[in-house]
C-alpha cells in the first residue's frame, strides 16, 4: 500500500511541480531521485526537508518501521541526486550525519521544527538517519 501512495504522491508532485505536495504551508517537501541501490533504476520519492545555511536536511523514519526507508538506503548508496523544489531541479550530493553532529541536527532542528516526529523513532527502535543534501559543485 506504501509503494501505491508513493506512486501517486510522485506522480502528483511531477504533475503539479510540487503545488500541494504537503497539504499544509508550515510542510516543506522535496522529490528525492536517487539511483536503485541494486538495480540502478531511477527510484523518486517525496519526502520532507528543512533548509539550513548548511543545506536541505532530510531523515529517514520510515513512518517508524524498523528499518532505514530504501530511499535513505539509495540516497546512501548513490554518488548524487536529482532533487525537485516545486519546478527547480537540482544535482545534489547527500552526507549522512553521524554521531555528535547528527544528534544535535536531531534534537535542535528536526524536533525542534516538528516535536512529533519523535513518534516515529520511539516506534522504530533505532537511531532515524539524517542527511544533509548540498548542491554538486560544477
Amino acid at each position: 500500500m506504501l509503494r501505491f501512495g508513493n506512486r501517486i504522491g510522485v506522480w502528483m508532485y511531477r504533475t503539479l511541480d510540487g503545488r500541494l505536495a504537503s497539504g499544509s504551508k508550515d510542510v516543506h517537501v522535496l522529490m528525492l531521485t536517487t539511483p536503485g541501490r541494486r538495480t540502478g533504476v531511477p527510484r523518486s520519492t517525496c519526502v520532507r526537508y528543512l533548509a539550513t545555511p548548511d543545506g536541505l536536511i532530510v531523515w529517514g523514519t520510515g513512518s517508524g518501521s524498523r528499518q532505514d526507508p530504501d530511499w535513505f538506503r539509495n540516497l546512501r548508496a548513490a554518488e548524487t541526486a536529482d532533487v525537485q523544489i516545486g519546478a527547480k531541479h537540482s544535482l545534489m550530493h547527500a552526507r549522512e550525519l553521524t554521531g555528535p553532529e547528527r544528534h544535535t541536527m536531531w534534537t535542535n532542528v528536526i524536533l525542534r521544527e516538528d516535536p512529533g516526529i519523535g513518534r516515529f523513532a520511539t516506534k522504530a527502535t533505532r537511531t532515524i538517519p539524517v542527511a544533509v543534501l548540498e548542491p554538486v559543485e560544477k
